[in-house]
């Protein structure tokens, strides 16, 4: 084994992708379990996948609406993930780990922005649509 080899990291194989199932469950649960925003937003989801559906004139159209919304999930995950790390070093004031979690929070930001601008321009196709 070598300095940089972890003895965490699996070898591969069908065991290799049953365990990363079983960590991303878990993960899944602790977002859920521990973070407010994390829930907010999956209910955000919730109530946008059907209308999604609904409004979609195309497949590519649905899964633009749909990795827009994911998209948040995502980096709201990773952003947890930042905040739980930095937590764990110290929850004593400390400017980098500051800017570490307000960076993971503008980038939620983001993608909660890059979310609304891509419903807003789906939507307004549609009516654009609806007018010639």
């Amino acid at each position: 084994m070598t300095p940089n080899d972890s003895p965490y990291k699996s070898k591969g194989g069908f065991a290799r992708v049953f365990n990363a199932t079983r960590y991303s469950a878990q993960g899944l649960a602790a977002a859920f379990k521990h973070e407010a925003a994390f829930r907010q937003e999956l209910l955000l989801v919730a109530l946008l996948l059907p209308v999604a559906v609904w409004i979609s004139r195309s497949i590519g159209e649905l899964l633009l609406l749909i990795g827009a919304l994911l998209l948040i999930l995502v980096i709201e995950l990773l952003n947890s993930a930042l905040e739980a790390l930095a937590d764990t070093i110290t929850v004593e004031h400390h400017p980098m780990i500051g800017r570490a979690k307000d960076l993971g929070s503008a980038a939620v930001m983001l993608s909660i922005l890059f979310c609304g601008l891509v419903w807003l321009c789906v939507i307004a196709s549609h009516i654009w649509q609806m007018k010639l």
